[in-house]
């Protein structure tokens, strides 16, 4: 019954969810946001601070936080966790050599207090790249398996052509009347 309340008052009271998108440098978070908003590719540069944006799927308000991947701004992630329900992870899947630290970000955001009820979509992006690692490689080496107090799942995706991310809003919607 709690459920069915829960999914009611989502859809009566368009309430907003909080989603941040994170990912090293490059991996394409600004584009995949954009895409959703415009359904088009559009210019980007490296983010500095945030993009922010509200995106609507099937009456469910998501406004999403697109945060700045460089090396020097991953110290201060941690304050727009605040009320996060959801963490976008967006991974280079042709960038082999920084995987590790895509992993110990992941596990830095998964143990803050202010996350411990977010859930965790990894986009495997860039996988019309010949030679990118699969969503299952990425899994396997991210050890996403072990994760068993946050809710995730991995989407393989393009940013450039949308591919797959539909997929992954769609899990996102399907979650906000779980919690």
């Amino acid at each position: 019954m709690g459920l069915i309340f829960a999914k009611l008052w989502n859809f009566f009271c368009n309430q907003e969810h909080k989603v941040i998108i994170v990912g090293l440098d490059n991996a394409g978070k600004t584009t995949i946001l954009y895409q959703f908003l415009m359904n088009e590719v559009v210019h980007t540069s490296p983010t500095i601070g945030s993009n922010v944006e509200e995106i609507v799927v099937k009456n469910t308000h998501f406004l999403m936080w697109d945060i700045g991947g460089q090396e020097s701004l991953r110290s201060s992630w941690n304050t727009y966790y605040s009320n996060t329900e959801f963490i976008i992870l967006v991974v280079d899947s042709t960038d082999r050599e920084r995987l590790s630290i895509t992993k110990e970000e992941l596990y830095r955001m998964l143990a803050h207090e202010d996350l411990r009820k977010a859930a965790v979509l990894i986009y495997a992006n860039k996988q019309d790249i010949k030679g990118c690692m699969s969503a299952a490689d990425i899994s396997k080496y991210l050890t996403l398996s072990s994760i068993k107090d946050h809710p995730w799942h991995i989407q393989s995706c393009c940013a450039l052509t949308g591919e797959g991310l539909c997929q992954g809003l769609e899990w996102m919607t399907c979650r906000t009347g779980v919690r």
